[in-house]
């Protein structure tokens, strides 16, 4: 490692070259280096343009794939799970129901992939030239908002259909949504880290996606799971989001133990994924 001590007439050079740059070692323990992003923020704002023109560059449908997709999920769970009593609520219809829970998890579920391969696709300009390295999976996780606000609007379309009234709770929507990002980017950060060394991860992540689906309330309402079961639940940083999302548009009772318990992992997985990152960051442009 080599180590530079920052000259005595620094500040001279300073004033005749404008700005002095001083790279030093830091304690990965020890400091995150958040404040890298904001001071980077228009590559971070580059990247998520450039990861928006390679996603729907030469594609028929173009961004109406931001809809198709939860949508065509909607219409086969309805045709096969929407028929089966207790699944969802009382009084709120099926469709609705799964839509409203296929959202918020399209975004994670899409941000979660695309975050978790971002280091290895970048591995050109990761070699090549220095700057910080989060900005990567930060940028994919934020290539998806986009979509997720077209699938906003056909739910949109979709409440007025059913007739569903928006209430002041949607006034909630930015913090959950916030929360579903806040998970995404957590997992997104340590798989990315793991998968510069190990490349099983990309076969992993799809799988991975497909279980937590089916062990958050996407397709099913919360209440089917015994009480005693539910604090373990509530560890799933998206059962909050998803069961949240749905009270924020279509009613029903605000599920505050779940929100809460989730909100806490949402933002421990997060801190945790980034202490990894950093301790690991240094050999990314060896490894990969």
């Amino acid at each position: 490692m080599l180590l530079t001590e920052k000259p005595k007439a620094a500040s001279t050079a300073a004033a005749w070259e404008g700005e002095t740059v001083v790279i030093e070692p830091r304690h990965p323990w020890r400091k995150l280096g958040l404040g890298e992003i904001w001071s980077h923020r228009e590559l971070l704002y580059f990247f998520i343009w450039r990861d928006l023109k390679v996603r729907y560059k030469q594609t028929a449908f173009g961004a109406a794939w931001a809809v198709l997709q939860p949508v065509l999920l909607m219409l086969v769970f309805s045709a096969s799970l929407g028929r089966i009593a207790g699944v969802g609520p009382k009084g709120v219809p099926y469709p609705l129901f799964v839509f409203a829970g296929l959202v918020p998890w399209t975004l994670f579920a899409s941000s979660l992939t695309g975050a978790s391969n971002s280091l290895v696709g970048g591995e050109a300009i990761i070699t090549k030239v220095y700057f910080p390295r989060l900005l990567l999976p930060c940028a994919s996780v934020g290539s998806f908002v986009l979509d997720f606000v077209i699938s906003l609007a056909a739910l949109a379309v979709l409440m007025l259909y059913y007739g569903v009234a928006l209430s002041p709770a949607i006034l909630w929507l930015p913090a959950l949504t916030l929360m579903a990002i806040v998970t995404a980017l957590g997992v997104g950060i340590f798989l990315a880290s793991v998968n510069v060394r190990y490349r099983d991860v990309k076969y992993v992540v799809p799988f991975l996606v497909q279980l937590w689906m089916f062990a958050s309330p996407v397709v099913y309402t919360s209440t089917l799971i015994p009480t005693e079961w539910r604090g373990l639940f509530a560890l799933n940083p998206m059962t909050g989001v998803v069961e949240g999302f749905r009270w924020a548009l279509i009613g029903g009772p605000r599920p505050d133990d779940l929100i809460v318990v989730s909100a806490v992992a949402a933002v421990a997985v997060l801190f945790g994924a980034l202490v990894y990152f950093r301790r690991v960051e240094r050999s990314f442009a060896d490894v990969i």
